[in-house]
């Protein structure tokens, strides 16, 4: 038979065929788990929108700590929920506030203990303010350049807590470059900082905003968070952070942006991160608990489509989860 067509399916006709020439493979170690620590004493709550995730008062935190160490997983990026809020976001840079003690216990904890844990710290004022949004309020419009202090601010109260990285999240334009100058100026040329470079006003924040209560009390974030329609223009962004000085940058959310995930990673060489958000999260275990889907099969293929994009880290709520099948429980 003179065949005139490639016979692909070769290399597909056994597992171990298929496990020989798979171009991508998820490592818990390249997954990211989060983590929110909320205020008060022997505290661990289940977010009601986000089944099997949890918020928890900084004396719980060995409870998940130990989770995160024997799966394996790369580390954790943590979120704090103050019990006072404010109009500037004070407990942001509160070097007591609640993520500076989550970070000394974490360290002293995993330290006792033999263990190092990376942790990152989420920098961001909305979880901070009265109103919920990410920076200074003025005349009802955040005020970029007033906010960029605050952030930097922010970034040292967890850097002198211990903080392997930081992570400005909120898109303010310049607030890479004022939290290098910070750090640097301050003794901390060391601590990197992961930006959140591309973030988009999506729908998928829902679940997130309920678990760390931080929405806005009046208008949205559009002004600052990126238009979900515009795909060059996040270039722009993760070209803007990475001349700041950022050392990692981030796509976020990850599902319906697999595109910029994949223009991202060719136009940079620093190492890229997507964030499975919440109400990714969400939806999988929504359609698991209602008997639509294979919660184990789907994760595992959206991890995947994740890393084949591009990223080289993947925060991601699903991580537990995942290092579990990954051992075969």
């Amino acid at each position: 038979m003179n065949e005139k067509f490639a016979r692909l399916r070769r290399l597909r006709q056994s597992e171990g065929m298929r496990a020989l020439v798979a171009e991508t493979a998820v490592r818990t170690d390249k997954l990211i788990y989060p983590i929110f620590v909320r205020y008060g004493e022997n505290v661990k709550e289940e977010i009601e929108s986000m089944p099997g995730v949890y918020r928890y008062s900084v004396d719980r935190l060995g409870e998940i700590a130990d989770e995160v160490l024997a799966a394996g997983i790369g580390g954790v990026l943590l979120f704090g929920i103050p019990e006072r809020k404010d109009s500037c976001g004070s407990g942001a840079w509160d070097e007591d506030g609640v993520v500076p003690r989550a970070v000394r216990f974490l360290k002293e904890y995993c330290a006792k203990r033999g263990k190092n844990l990376l942790i990152i710290a989420d920098i961001c004022l909305c979880e901070y303010t009265s109103h919920g949004h990410c920076g200074m309020l003025e005349g009802g419009e955040v005020d970029n350049d007033k906010s960029l202090p605050l952030h930097a601010k922010a970034a040292l109260a967890a850097a002198r807590a211990g903080a392997d990285i930081v992570a400005p999240s909120s898109m303010m334009d310049g607030v890479v470059a004022a939290i290098r100058a910070a750090l640097d100026g301050a003794g901390y040329a060391n601590t990197p900082i992961l930006g959140y470079s591309a973030k988009f006003a999506s729908a998928f924040y829902g679940p997130f905003r309920d678990a760390a209560d931080s929405s806005p009390q009046s208008g949205d974030r559009k002004g600052y968070q990126m238009d979900f329609r515009n795909g060059r223009e996040a270039l722009r962004e993760l070209a803007a952070d990475e001349a700041e000085g950022a050392d990692m940058l981030m796509v976020k959310p990850g599902l319906a942006y697999l595109d910029v995930l994949s223009a991202a990673r060719k136009n940079t060489l620093l190492p890229l991160a997507v964030y499975n958000v919440s109400g990714e999260y969400s939806m999988v275990k929504a359609a698991a608990a209602a008997g639509m889907l294979d919660e184990r099969r789907i994760v595992t293929e959206i991890l995947t489509a994740f890393f084949r994009a591009g990223a080289d880290i993947v925060i991601t709520y699903h991580a537990l989860d995942f290092a579990k099948w990954s051992r075969g429980e």
